[in-house]
């Protein structure tokens, strides 16, 4: 399976027309990171419901996914880091409560064009790159560390809409969002992946599927581990095992209680919990810990609304401590 599959399914609106009959529509929208889960288990969905349900799949990022959900005009808001406090602020406004569920795990990942040397990165070294102050200063690898070679340095990465944007620069810089502008910027991460595939001082972040769809034409950097002192490269088993830090994170959907009140988001939000950790799989990604599907199925049941964040972005923190958070608004 591709990551990226065909965009139909984005392009969907309103109602269709199934033999005659009215179909319902399940409405997601959000990240770029999220979607090729959600897009996946979109497409098994409506196979397995033979047309009577169709299910549209936007990406907006995941600012733009919530400012959306937040209007109440999709379902379910997929979701590469938890709800933030203006975004629960504007839920809150218009009435949107929701619940927060984990569906996989994500190691968001540095890469470089194949011809660089450059093997290994620390949080310093993208810091120096990537820090506000770097703006139109740091323009050769060689500004951000001595260590690296005379060459210009070209940057891609995700628009300010994007919760993997909002992780990173939490993550590298310290600040959600606090970032230079001067870099190539797209919420579509095949056009972050085409860019580094093109220019050889080029770097990039983005999820690890999209890394793995294409590497043959990528070289994902090992990152340094601040505590530990060791470089490690992302992987199934360095995120599972939490080895790779600071930028190991689980992504999100986030469904609607009206929404979760229809029968048709109802059973597709069901069959996503049953079949997530097989198609997160399929499409690249880590899935929880079975334990963690049968809370998110348990919450559902309990009607345990809310986010167990504080509307504030949290690096490094693990699925199992999440799960035992109790949700509020």
């Amino acid at each position: 399976m591709k990551v990226v599959r065909s965009l139909a399914l984005s392009g969907f609106a309103g109602m269709s027309l199934v033999h005659g009959v009215q179909a319902q529509v399940v409405k997601l929208d959000g990240s770029s990171t999220v979607y090729p889960i959600s897009e996946a288990v979109a497409e098994e969905f409506q196979k397995f419901k033979k047309g009577a349900i169709k299910v549209t799949v936007g990406i907006s990022g995941t600012g733009g996914g919530f400012k959306k959900f937040c209007r109440g005009e999709t379902d379910i808001s997929n979701a590469s880091r938890p709800i933030l406090k203006k975004e629960m602020d504007d839920c809150a406004k218009a009435g949107i409560r929701y619940y927060e569920l984990p569906i996989a795990f994500d190691a968001l990942t540095v890469v470089v064009n194949p011809r660089n040397s450059i093997k290994q990165l620390t949080i310093a070294d993208l810091k120096a790159m990537w820090e506000p102050t770097a703006q139109g200063k740091v323009v050769k690898w060689r500004q951000a560390n001595p260590a690296f070679p005379d060459t210009p340095l070209k940057l891609f990465g995700p628009g300010a809409d994007s919760g993997t944007f909002d992780y990173f620069t939490e993550a590298v810089n310290g600040k959600a969002k606090a970032s230079r502008g001067d870099y190539t910027a797209s919420e579509d991460d095949n056009v972050l992946v085409q860019g580094v595939q093109r220019d050889s001082g080029a770097l990039a972040y983005f999820g690890f599927a999209y890394y793995v769809e294409n590497k043959a034409n990528l070289k994902a950097l090992a990152i340094v581990d601040p505590k530990t002192g060791k470089a490690v490269e992302p992987s199934e088993q360095t995120v599972i095992d939490g080895t790779y830090q600071p930028l190991s994170r689980p992504i999100f959907i986030y469904v609607s209680e009206a929404g979760y009140k229809k029968p048709e988001v109802a059973e597709f939000v069901v069959y996503y919990l049953k079949q997530a950790a097989l198609l997160a799989k399929e499409v690249k990604y880590i899935p929880l810990p079975p334990k963690a599907y049968e809370l998110n199925a348990a919450h559902l049941e309990k009607r345990k609304l809310g986010t167990v964040f504080g509307g504030e972005a949290e690096v490094g923190i693990k699925i199992e401590d999440l799960m035992t958070r109790e949700a509020k608004f």
